[in-house]
């Protein structure tokens, strides 16, 4: 059992860095200077996941959501809103939801076509929720459901911390994500 749930966060964290990535340096492929900067960026971010080298102290919630818009707007060209209305220590329940929450405005970055997309987090009473919201083209959940993206990083990954997830969208409307986790 903790072999596959190991081996689960490894496809998702490939999934989640790696493998976007790639797809980026395919996208822009005749931006030498922009490709560089994608491999150099993931280069470090995966012999921290790999080697520990990562910061000692890890940020909390309302910390690491910007830090994620931030990321999220640079390597995606998208504008992030992001709102937090009070914050919670880092922990193994808040790094997933954060992971969730980037994948889903990966998700909007990618698929949308919208030039925004707003990112709500809030702790209160021991509860981290999240929203991630684009106005955008939107899709139809049932027929997404069968890739790497919303099943497992995001559904599977709030789940294995004792949280919850939720899509919602409807084509022409955009879509919103919901993710729950005690803090």
């Amino acid at each position: 059992m903790a072999r596959a749930e190991e081996r689960a966060a490894m496809a998702n964290h490939l999934h989640d860095s790696v493998l976007q990535t790639l797809a980026l340096v395919q996208r822009d492929s005749t931006d030498p200077a922009r490709v560089a900067g994608l491999a150099k960026k993931q280069e470090r971010e995966l012999r921290d996941w790999l080697y520990g080298d990562a910061k000692t102290s890890r940020p909390g919630l309302a910390e690491g959501l910007r830090n994620l818009a931030e990321e999220i707007e640079e390597i995606h060209r998208v504008r992030v809103e992001v709102v937090t209305v009070g914050d919670a220590a880092y922990s193994s329940k808040t790094e997933a939801a954060i992971a969730a929450a980037r994948e889903a405005l990966v998700n909007a970055a990618k698929h949308s076509r919208s030039e925004m997309v707003h990112l709500y987090g809030e702790s209160k009473d021991g509860r981290i929720s999240l929203y991630v919201r684009d106005r955008g083209v939107g899709f139809d959940p049932d027929a997404a459901s069968a890739g790497q993206g919303i099943p497992h990083s995001i559904v599977a990954r709030v789940e294995a911390v004792g949280g919850s997830a939720s899509i919602e969208s409807s084509l022409g409307r955009g879509t919103e994500v919901r993710i729950s986790v005690d803090a």
